[in-house]
């Protein structure tokens, strides 16, 4: 029963995936390896966006080598409870194309700190000095879904809506708190967890229902909003302050007003920014066309493993 019901959510089944995955992680890695030269050496090696891309996750300038005992990739291998296995299997879809004598650093989670050591990360701050942090897809069987919208702006509610866990998350708190009751507003807690007042806690929505709506909310939780690759793959407003972490969606290289509905970073202008684009469906539909332009980006798979595994190559080249 909770298959069906993920199956008609828009989610991604993590049952299929871990099957998936535990089938290709029996595969030899010499499989893998004969084919790395041709995949650097490629079609994509001199494609600008593509070399934009690698240079944009992989930030290192000069060669910062590794401690002596740091892991190396024989050691990187499946083990139950050492982390969450969504991000061993991410990882390991990359790394098995490289000699397992090469030596690595990683920092796996909703990282918000740039790591010591050279590491490869889901998440990172967009601001400062984060040459450090790697960027790899990771946890992207949760984080990278696209929605095929058939509903158009102007034939959705004028309204906004955000459903996700709000207690533990202060951003979120102080965001339903100012509008929990407001009339364009449909706001709520999925978890009943926590210390969140019980008139918070509404049921969940699936991403489908959420499309009923002209506008979603766009909120950062531990790290980034994870809702807004499919947000921006739909034909609903995403609506968020700028961005202070980034992941492979590269949420840095976003225009505000152009690819999202900016609001300030306290909220205060929420009402008159939905207003606007109410009034204005044009306006609207140039943020959508946009915001689709930005997603199709990420959509050739052949493309995204070139990128991950160029990555990865400069990310050993520069740890030596």
């Amino acid at each position: 029963m909770k298959i069906i019901k993920k199956l008609g959510s828009g989610k991604n089944v993590k049952l299929f995936y871990f099957v998936n995955n535990f089938i290709n992680y029996y595969l030899p890695k010499f499989f893998f390896r004969m084919r790395l030269s041709g995949v650097l050496k490629g079609k994509y090696s001199k494609d600008p966006e593509v070399l934009e891309r690698v240079n944009y996750y992989n930030k290192l300038s000069s060669k910062k080598e590794l401690p002596k005992d740091s892991l190396i990739l024989k050691n990187h291998k499946y083990k139950n409870k050492t982390y969450q296995s969504v991000y061993f299997f991410d990882s390991y879809e990359y790394t098995r194309w490289f000699s397992d004598d090469f030596k690595w650093s990683n920092a796996f989670g909703d990282v918000t700190y740039v790591p010591e050591l050279p590491s490869i990360v889901k998440s990172r701050p967009i601001a400062g000095d984060n040459e450090n942090s790697v960027v790899l897809n990771l946890d992207k069987v949760r984080h990278f879904i696209f929605l095929d919208d058939k509903k158009k702006f102007t034939e959705k509610d004028n309204k906004v809506i955000f459903r996700g866990k709000i207690s533990d998350k202060l951003r979120r708190r102080e965001f339903v708190e100012m509008y929990i009751n407001h009339p364009m507003c449909d706001l709520g807690e999925t978890s009943a967890r926590g210390v969140t007042p019980k008139e918070w806690i509404k049921p969940k929505k699936t991403l489908w229902e959420h499309l009923d709506y002209k506008f979603i909310m766009a909120l950062e939780g531990n790290d980034v909003a994870s809702n807004l690759k499919w947000v921006m793959s739909s034909n609903s407003l995403a609506v968020m302050p700028e961005p202070t972490y980034e992941t492979w969606f590269m949420e840095g290289k976003l225009i505000p007003n152009v690819h999202y509905v900016r609001i300030k970073d306290d909220y205060s202008d929420l009402e008159e920014r939905l207003n606007f684009y109410i009034e204005n469906p044009d306006e609207a539909q140039k943020i959508i066309d946009n915001a689709h332009k930005y997603v199709s980006q990420f959509m050739n798979k052949k493309k995204e493993r070139a990128i991950s595994l160029m990555v990865m190559n400069k990310y050993f080249e520069m740890t030596n």
